[in-house]
């Protein structure tokens, strides 16, 4: 990973990276996940453009306090500062932003509730529509010390399952041991169940009415075979979003970035390049 700076934000320490140059274009991941998944595509775009990776505090590599709330209102307002001190709260230099699952909603309340404001959105396969949550989410915010003191053994078996089950077409290793790796140790357990149990739907509700007032360039992606957020969430979003462009993947589950790399990628440039020229 290359996120080698630091930003303090009341008390939580985010890391992030910035590197190549062009017009900005920043990433924001969802759960369980990490930049981990956007990197390749980051390095594939920095020669055109300026491409900011950061993981959310309670993921990653960022700090997983667990006083600390990391629930989806803390991580929309995280991100307008975020933007601010990168300097990209100005005209000239709205950035695009890159959104995944949850990333997805923490960019919607930063841009309707915050004021952040970007050159362009790509929503790829999001938490931005209600009902969501799976029955696992929902077990765990009723009993969640019911999970933190599960064996190391057990946890970690837990958690492949859950995450493979994101791919279509399945994982190599290497991947899935780099997506669990983040939650394993007694840190990054009770880390992994407290996103969890700080889940809630209130605050996509939140915004969800506001969706038709959003004045920019939207891009919508979905994973055809997408179990965890189904393809029809795709369709109802971009009916709701004034002028969004729709995008659906063929054999591609909610992990679209591992199991159609090159058809993302390729989407991605031809969107950020058509956008940025105006």
């Amino acid at each position: 990973m290359r996120l080698t700076e630091t930003f303090d934000w009341r008390g939580r320490t985010v890391r992030w990276a910035r590197w190549g140059s062009g017009p900005p274009v920043v990433f924001c991941h969802g759960t369980p996940w990490s930049s981990w998944l956007w990197e390749p595509y980051a390095d594939a775009l920095a020669a055109e453009f300026t491409v900011h990776l950061w993981d959310m505090p309670g993921y990653g590599t960022s700090s997983m306090f667990p006083d600390h709330d990391v629930s989806l209102d803390v991580q929309g307002e995280l991100l307008a500062d975020l933007l601010a001190a990168w300097g990209l709260d100005v005209p000239e230099r709205r950035p695009h932003v890159v959104a995944h699952d949850y990333g997805g909603a923490v960019s919607l309340r930063a841009h309707l509730l915050h004021g952040a404001a970007y050159a362009s959105l790509v929503l790829v396969d999001v938490v931005a529509l209600a009902p969501w949550g799976s029955p696992f989410f929902r077990q765990v915010r009723r009993t969640p010390e019911a999970f933190t003191t599960l064996a190391p053994e057990i946890h970690e078996s837990l958690v492949r399952t859950y995450v493979a089950g994101a791919s279509h077409v399945g994982l190599r290793e290497a991947d899935l041991d780099a997506l669990v790796t983040p939650w394993l140790g007694e840190t990054g357990q009770h880390a992994f169940y407290r996103q969890m149990a700080q889940a809630d739907q209130r605050y996509t509700d939140e915004v969800q009415p506001r969706y038709g007032e959003l004045d920019l360039p939207v891009l919508v992606v979905w994973g055809r075979e997408d179990t965890w957020i189904p393809v029809d969430r795709a369709h109802r979003l971009a009916q709701t979003i004034p002028g969004a462009e729709l995008e659906i993947v063929d054999d591609a589950g909610h992990l679209i970035q591992l199991d159609q790399p090159a058809r993302l990628a390729t989407r991605l440039h031809r969107w950020l390049a058509a956008t940025s020229a105006g």
